[in-house]
């Protein structure tokens, strides 16, 4: 079995790449506000309003981003086989390195390990049950691989059924997707209202922000975006107008109420940035996120993400789990971390992921040729006096000429 929609060649678009960079280290502040590490009061609140919608602001970009990149570099023809060999060794190995670093260090704190929590988050399956203990277990972050893992095995039938609109009503469906954001918490109003989540029910923060099929609406959302691009369908709003829009949805979310300002209020602005980032891309038009540096950390991203909160929440126990200092203290407790955070995520990036990338996530070479017996006939001269079926005898041509 196949893609069956015909698609573009792999491009490779570095401004993505760079904004990964961004995301991830916005990520890491919101949750160094959860860490509490002020003692002065008025220093944390406004931190925390600073940063408080950040995290799921950003999660929600990286599963539009997600749905982008798929359906821009969907090769037609592919293998099913082959995309998911590909996406589980880019997400599994590192996984499961990170769930054992949890495990490990969790055991040296004297933390405890339930296996009714531990045991679905190994196999990234937690996002599906409500209990926050068993969705924010383990290494706390990975729930969102959870939904991703979601999005890989429904991308194939996803890329069919988004090949089927019509290029006129593409950007009408991205319109229905966003607005169906809006909708999501009413829904989750039908929800019991208790444990709480800090200001809102547990059951409400799952439901908008964590289960997988409500999720799918970013994830697919980007796809649209993306055959938006393709389709050359896109309006001209350039990316700094994308990124002003965008400063525009993270001020709603702060003032909407908290149901709506996880996702709703961003969703749509986070799909412009990321098309409007990829067009400036294609047409080599100017972009803060392309330089070589900026390039090189997106692509630790994954592992940063993965890697950050355990250094912010276990080394905040270690130093003690109550434990709040003087500002420029505290700063530099998060600077420490946010370098040894990038530290530890190029270790994992370099013996884990490209590894596994390298074995697992490419194809597997065509068998060589058998070599001639000693005793083959040699082969004749044509008229030129050159040898017939000879390798190098016939001038270059082909993808890989010169």
């Amino acid at each position: 079995m196949a893609f069956s929609r015909s698609g573009p060649r792999t491009l490779w678009l570095p401004a993505l790449d760079g904004m990964r960079f961004v995301a991830a280290s916005i990520v890491f502040l919101f949750h160094f506000a959860y860490q509490f590490p002020f003692r002065d009061t008025e220093v944390g609140e406004w931190y925390s309003r600073l940063v408080g919608r950040a995290g799921p602001m950003q999660v929600g970009f990286f599963f539009v981003l997600s749905g982008f990149i798929l359906t821009m570099v969907a090769k037609p023809g592919e293998p099913l086989r082959r995309f998911y060999r590909r996406r589980t060794a880019k997400i599994y190995p590192n996984h499961v390195v990170a769930w054992a670093l949890a495990a490990v260090t969790m055991l040296a704190l004297g933390i405890p390990i339930a296996a009714h929590s531990a045991i679905p988050n190994l196999f990234l399956i937690h996002p599906w049950f409500p209990p926050m203990d068993i969705t924010f277990s383990m290494d706390f972050v990975s729930w969102s691989m959870a939904c991703e893992v979601v999005f890989y095995l429904c991308f194939p039938l996803l890329y069919k059924l988004v090949g089927r609109i019509r290029p006129q009503r593409l950007w009408w469906w991205a319109a229905g997707l966003a607005a169906a954001m809006w909708v999501v918490p009413f829904v989750a109003e039908l929800l019991p209202d208790r444990p709480m989540f800090y200001t809102i029910p547990a059951r409400h923060v799952w439901f908008i922000q964590m289960f997988p099929p409500v999720r799918a609406l970013d994830f697919v959302l980007g796809m649209v975006m993306a055959c938006i691009v393709l389709e050359e369908k896109w309006i001209r709003l350039g990316l700094y107008p994308a990124l002003g829009l965008l400063f525009c949805g993270y001020l709603l979310a702060s003032n909407v109420p908290e149901p709506w300002s996880f996702v709703a209020a961003t969703g749509a602005p986070i799909a412009l940035v990321v098309a409007a980032a990829a067009t400036a891309d294609m047409k080599g038009l100017s972009s803060p996120f392309r330089s070589r540096p900026v390039v090189r950390l997106g692509e630790l991203s994954f592992a940063f993400y993965l890697v950050h909160w355990q250094i912010l929440n276990f080394g905040h126990v270690a130093l003690g789990a109550k434990r709040q200092w003087s500002t420029p203290v505290a700063i530099t407790l998060g600077v420490t971390a946010y370098v040894v955070s990038w530290c530890l995520a190029w270790v994992l990036h370099t013996l884990v992921e490209v590894p596994a990338m390298r074995r697992f996530g490419r194809p597997r070479p065509l068998p060589r040729p058998e070599p001639a017996a000693p005793d083959a006939a040699l082969p004749v001269p044509d008229a030129g006096g050159r040898p017939v079926g000879v390798p190098g005898s016939l001038p270059p041509s082909g993808p890989d000429a010169g």
